[in-house]
């Protein structure tokens, strides 16, 4: 038997929100890579309950395998704090991620971070603690599952992590199956979910999301599974160009020059009106204006700097005063 692929969509989860207000979690991938003896996952959801639906589904589509690895590939809580009750029942299981995502994972779990931006959201224990963290990859960024059937000679099966950048958070990562021709995308790539871009605020950071996408074009894979799809999705390549299209829909979008982030939701919801999760829409519209009103405060306080070396040093337009405005236009606003 050859390496197989699967995968299990944890379907949205209330939640409520800091202001006391109902939602939905945006279904969350969770993909099983297998070999006839032993299996790989990637990522895990947010809830207890979320995760012993996962583990009861491990266990019917792969029967009998040792659960190796468990792979993150990037440090959001929606897709790691699953770990604790998957190592209860897997505990010879090993989660590894790459530095960057393992640093993320541990500003997640900080306690003001947690308390305020999952507990709140997630309370009453459905979140398992305590918490368990990835384990750093090698330098090569690959494991490997035994490929008995090839000879020992063989390497067995590979698994590449990929570093991606910024996508909807930083260090991004996917992970490369060649065998299968799977990318495993994570948050890098969305199905019919509407996209996180509350953290891709600027021009540059959604122009690196688009470069991250590429990357994985560049691949030339056959499957792609995002990391947010709605049930019964194919894990298609078509998810590559629809998340960057969306990512330029909401560039056009913000050029248009909106008056409020209700603005952006409305045409965001207007062009994709099949995609699931409004909040997302309204969370990246925030982002949004929250990065205008930073960049604007930036641009009056450079502004007023200019305006206070012309008046107290107006004969000294050197070369080297010029140098050090530049700089002060390189640094953020105090």
């Amino acid at each position: 038997m050859s390496l197989r692929s699967a995968v299990y969509i944890a379907p949205p989860a209330p939640f409520r929100t800091p202001n006391g207000k109902e939602g939905f979690w945006s279904p969350i991938a969770c993909t099983l890579i297998y070999s006839p003896t032993e299996a790989v996952l990637v990522d895990t959801p947010i809830t207890i309950k979320q995760t012993q639906t996962l583990i009861s589904w491990i266990d019917r589509i792969a029967p009998g395998r040792k659960l190796s690895y468990i792979y993150i590939t990037h440090g959001h809580g929606d897709h790691f704090f699953g770990l604790p009750a998957l190592l209860e029942h897997y505990p010879n299981a090993k989660p590894v991620a790459t530095p960057g995502t393992i640093a993320h994972m541990q500003s997640q779990i900080a306690e003001k971070a947690f308390r305020a931006t999952w507990e709140s959201r997630f309370p009453d224990g459905q979140i398992q603690r305590p918490f368990v963290l990835a384990q750093p990859l090698p330098s090569s960024k690959q494991f490997r599952l035994p490929n008995d059937s090839a000879g020992a000679d063989s390497g067995g099966w590979v698994f590449q992590a990929i570093e991606t950048g910024h996508s909807d958070t930083h260090d991004s990562t996917i992970l490369w199956v060649p065998d299968l021709r799977l990318a495993v995308c994570g948050d890098v790539v969305y199905g019919q979910v509407h996209q996180m871009l509350f953290e891709a605020n600027t021009a540059a950071k959604r122009e690196e999301w688009i470069r991250a996408i590429e990357t994985v074009e560049a691949l030339d894979p056959l499957y792609v599974v995002p990391g947010h799809v709605q049930e019964g999705e194919i894990p298609g390549v078509w998810h590559l160009a629809n998340t960057k299209r969306y990512i330029r829909d909401f560039a056009s979008v913000l050029e248009t020059k909106p008056k409020s982030p209700k603005d952006i939701t409305n045409a965001m919801v207007k062009l994709y009106p099949d995609r699931y999760n409004v909040g997302a829409v309204i969370m990246s519209a925030m982002g949004a204006f929250q990065a205008a009103k930073e960049a604007h405060l930036y641009s009056v306080q450079v502004n007023n700097c200019k305006q206070w070396r012309a008046l107290t040093q107006p004969e000294q337009h050197s070369t080297a005063s010029y140098e050090s405005l530049e700089r002060v236009n390189s640094e953020p606003p105090v």
